[in-house]
Formats: C-alpha cells, structure tokens, sequence
C-alpha cells in the first residue's frame, strides 16, 4: 500500500491510499463496510498488522465499486506529513563519496566511521510535502539539503539482531534532511538539522513489502530542476539491517519512529564553489518506487 495523509478544503486530517493516482479515504471505505480502523496514519501503524489486513480488504473490495466521497484525484487534495514520529533518528557519513566530501568542506573525518554515526532531529522539524522550508537569513547562510530514504518502524525494536531487523519495519517513505552548515556548535549537529522545517517527510509511505529490495534504490535530489544528487541505497556503509541493530542495541525503536538513513555526495557544502539554498529555491527530492518530495524554500524572517 501507499499510504498518506490528505486533507480537501479545510477538512480535518484523514488516512488515505494513493492507488494509480487516485487517493482512496480509508475511514470513508471502512465506515461503509461497517468495519474498525485507525483513522491516522501512526495510529494504523501502531495498530500493526490487523490494521494492514483491514485496509487491504477494504481496497480490494472497492477496486471497482466504491462508495460516494471515498475517492479523490491526486491533484485535488493537499497532502500532508505522512505522520508525526515519535522520534526521528539521523544517519551521518554513510555513503563513501559523502564521506570524502564532507571531509573536505566540513571538517569531518576522512577515515570511514567503524560504527554509524547517529543523531536526531526533533518532530517538530517536521514537515510536509510542498510546505516551505524556512530559510531564517539570521540563522544561517549556508542552509543545505540531503536526500534520504526513510525508514518507518512498524514493531517494537531493542537489542533487534541484523537478521530480524527487517521484521520491525513498516515502509519506507523520503526524508530530506535540511541542514543550516554554519549553525553547528561544537561539533554537535542538533540545532543545525534540528530546527522547525528542516525535516521535509513524505510525500507517502510504502509499505515494506511493496520494496522488494530497499537496498537497490535510485535516488535524485533537484533544486531548481537541476540534478545535484544521483546515486542508490546499494551504495550505503551501513545497510539499513545494520542500522535497525546498532540503533536499538542501546535505544527502542516503537511503532511510527522514522530512520533518516543517510544521505550520498553531491550536498551544497561540497560543489566547488559551494551552493546552498536561497528563498524562491524549489527542492525535489526522489526515491525510487516511492515518489518526490517537493518543497519551497522561504525567507522566514
């Protein structure tokens, strides 16, 4: 399933499914079939699989039937953060080429990290497709993007082995990680990818076995409609197995935490000379069998 989070006109939030372009309202099929379902998408995703196995009957039941006000073109609806995460768990230096990049224009290590190199991103940098980015001209000139394959936590992980990892996940959506370069403090990464925005998330989430195989992606990164980033997830220093393990030898993972698994070279920091975005930029991110994920960037002061 392609799974997101819609809104038409000033409606509430609702769970919705993305099928051939149009977008399916879940809580509109199950109160026709006179069924239970979560009616947010962390909510489904905390339900764990019975919630799945409703929404694939209710779906299949209505392929071709379905009952008024459950269908909507794509076009038609504002689509939102797929959901909230409890946490947001980031990935530093995990593509060889970025890690000589960021060596030579951050400082960082030119040796490659024996372990992963963690940190985090609070929720409320979350935000969703086509939401601006806040570019705060006090806080930063050097404000720059990252494409990541996200990984979505689907089942409660602590102390997870590399071959069960893949048990505890529940899709894969698009995280951009915005980073402000020149705000980190001592070394420590919080503030400069922490702040409100800098977590663009969506455009949906796919679930796990829709993605045959997570660690042979494409992914793109466009500002402006001019590509800076091409590369695949076959290229990551540490798979995603490794990562679900060594986060959750020390930190649990629950239901709907996301995993920003790193991202390849071709960041503004590293062009020769460096770019970095500016108001009135556009940002695209794409994953391979997940979509883009486009954003504006906005003068926030």
């Amino acid at each position: 399933m392609r799974l997101l989070t819609f809104t038409t006109g000033d409606s509430a939030a609702r769970l919705g499914a993305d099928v051939d372009g149009l977008v399916l309202d879940l809580a509109v099929l199950a109160d026709h079939a006179g069924v239970d379902l979560p009616r947010d998408l962390l909510s489904f995703v905390q339900a764990g699989p019975a919630a799945q196995e409703t929404a694939t009957r209710l779906l299949a039941a209505h392929a071709s039937a379905r009952p008024a006000g459950a269908v909507h073109r794509l076009e038609e609806v504002t689509l939102g953060a797929p959901l909230r995460p409890g946490k947001i768990i980031g990935v530093g230096l995990n593509y060889v080429e970025h890690v000589e990049e960021s060596s030579r224009s951050l400082d960082t290590d030119k040796e490659l990290p024996p372990r992963p190199v963690l940190f985090s991103k609070p929720a409320t940098a979350v935000t969703g497709p086509g939401a601006p980015i806040l570019h705060n001209g006090d806080l930063t000139q050097q404000l720059d993007w990252e494409c990541e394959l996200a990984v979505v936590i689907g089942r409660t992980a602590f102390r997870v082995s590399e071959e069960d990892a893949y048990e505890h996940i529940f899709g894969f959506s698009i995280v951009n990680d915005i980073s402000a370069r020149d705000q980190r403090r001592s070394g420590q990464w919080f503030f400069s990818k922490g702040q409100d925005s800098y977590a663009p998330f969506g455009p949906v989430v796919v679930t796990v076995d829709e993605i045959p195989d997570p660690m042979a992606l494409d992914l793109s990164l466009r500002v402006n409609g001019v590509t800076k980033q091409k590369s695949s997830t076959r290229h990551m220093l540490f798979p995603i197995a490794r990562l679900i393990a060594d986060i959750s030898s020390g930190v649990t993972l629950e239901p709907g935490d996301v995993i920003a698994t790193g991202s390849p070279s071709g960041v503004g920091a590293g062009m020769v000379p460096p770019e970095f975005l500016v108001p009135g930029d556009t940002v695209e991110a794409t994953v391979e069998r997940i979509g883009t994920l486009a954003n504006p960037v906005v003068d926030a002061r």
